[in-house]
């Protein structure tokens, strides 16, 4: 289900302040063949970079209806509201999409760790030229948070 390019070529060129509708919107965005879209997390009061998650249109909807996030599970093969088990619920502060359509940027307030390794953030390795370091410790137990680590 790709995007339109001509949709999102206007919009580069449009005025401040230029809307369109969320319908017009979501039949736009570039979800691919099983019908999910990139969604990053993003801390809204700091920048920090939470996760990276997928999104289908259902997900987005509720997401954006109920303003807490709601992402598609891959795995499971179901929606999955961040923190339906460990707690550590996302609420929506703003919603971005990049320019082409192909991307989403969720601009949330994670309450508690977004990991589930219970770090603050998934980006927890630093990969330069010559070896991968850790760069953090969980802020918790995940197995406190899942029953499982």
């Amino acid at each position: 289900m790709a995007s339109n390019n001509t949709f999102w070529l206007q919009l580069e060129k449009a005025e401040i302040g230029t809307r369109k509708t969320f319908d017009e919107v979501l039949d736009q965005l570039a979800f691919n063949d099983q019908g999910l879209i990139t969604a990053i997390a993003q801390q809204a009061d700091t920048g920090e970079v939470l996760m990276l998650a997928w999104m289908n249109r259902e997900s987005l909807e509720i997401t954006l209806k109920e303003g807490q996030a709601c992402y598609w599970s891959r795995s499971r093969n179901q929606l999955w509201r961040k923190g339906e088990s460990s707690g550590q619920v996302q609420w929506l502060k703003g919603l971005r999409v990049d320019c082409d359509g192909d991307a989403l940027l969720l601009l949330v307030d994670q309450q508690g760790p977004a990991c589930h390794t219970g770090r603050r953030s998934c980006f927890y390795f630093d990969l330069n030229g010559e070896r991968l370091k850790v760069l953090n410790e969980p802020l918790v137990d995940p197995t406190s948070l899942y029953g499982k680590g």
